[in-house]
């Protein structure tokens, strides 16, 4: 299996894609703040992922890794409340984002618990 069949890598792909596609409407001013923010955090989930699972022979390598990336899918959460509070995205987008998030936190969760099934 390559990391891009892991449920957990598509499902952050998705979000990453769909974050980078809405936050084209951010203001101007939210550039080098929310915007950049967002999309590096929601990203790096992804790379995380890669990454760990080029490293999953070694447990301990393999769960820090998705430890890393599952502090930053919580950071997409905050950007996520911060676009919504200011308007950016309407609630039906805030939901999604974030019942999607939880979902690959969820994943990620199963997965560092249970290194062995990644080998």
């Amino acid at each position: 299996m390559r990391y891009t069949e892991l449920l957990a890598y598509k499902k952050a792909f998705e979000l990453a894609v769909d974050i980078f596609e809405v936050s084209k409407s951010f203001p101007k001013e939210e550039r080098y703040s929310l915007t950049d923010q967002i999309r590096r955090a929601s990203r790096s989930v992804c790379a995380n992922i890669a990454e760990g699972y080029r490293k999953r022979r070694y447990p301990k390598h393999f769960i820090s890794k998705l430890s890393d990336s599952d502090a930053e899918n919580a950071e997409v959460q905050v950007w996520t409340q911060f676009a919504y509070r200011f308007g950016y995205i309407p609630v039906g987008q805030h939901d999604t984002w974030l019942e999607n998030s939880v979902e690959v936190g969820s994943l990620l969760g199963y997965m560092m618990d249970n290194p062995d099934k990644f080998k």
